[in-house]
């Protein structure tokens, strides 16, 4: 099977480095953009199903794949969104190299934002339920950065702590790993030759 792992189109949020979580957002031009040129480039690929996050800059992006592949439908799943945020939802990214990773771990927990452990938890269970239920077939899940991270972290034998130290996704990168039995192997790790 192949699982084909996308980060949504740039936001006016990513622009303005709001920090998202749960928020749905808005794409910007430029997000609009890129989510054409990645429906385009996938449009010849074999795709027989797009999970998506439930969030609007994820299904807005996971629309523009499924606009070439009519008959395939798009699942929304609340597994896929971003960490939730808490009280730090909808406001100016922190700059983390300011702080040791016990002090970012405590910012967190207090702004009652979800645990690395908890997105990771999220992360496994996908991977589980599309393994389990798409042997032989390529899927598309459209998700965010975090989440993505996670997804990777599960796939390669990484830990939850392990996840902040993973390459940020680029807006609409994709990833495409091939899982067969137990293994799997990353063909493409954070592309963007679409754009």
């Amino acid at each position: 099977m192949k699982i084909i792992l996308v980060r949504h189109g740039e936001t006016l949020e990513n622009i303005q480095n709001i920090m998202q979580g749960h928020w749905h957002g808005t794409l910007s031009e430029k997000g609009v953009e890129q989510t054409k040129k990645l429906g385009l480039y996938f449009k010849n690929e074999k795709i027989d199903l797009i999970y998506s996050s439930d969030l609007l800059r994820a299904t807005k992006t996971a629309h523009e794949i499924a606009n070439y592949h009519k008959n395939t439908k798009i699942i929304y799943l609340k597994d896929l969104r971003e960490m939730f945020l808490g009280d730090l939802q909808g406001k100016q990214k922190l700059n983390l190299k300011l702080y040791s990773r016990q002090e970012q771990l405590d910012i967190f927990k207090k702004a009652g934002a979800e645990t690395l452990q908890e997105m990771y938890n999220r992360a496994k269970n996908f991977l589980k339920f599309v393994i389990k239920n798409h042997q032989k077939q390529t899927v598309v899940a459209v998700g965010h950065n975090g989440i993505n991270k996670s997804i990777i972290a599960a796939l390669t034998g990484k830990k939850a702590e392990n996840i902040p130290d993973i390459e940020n996704q680029k807006n609409t990168a994709f990833n495409i790993i091939e899982i067969k039995g137990n293994n799997s192997k990353i063909l493409k790790y954070n592309c963007i030759e679409h754009l």
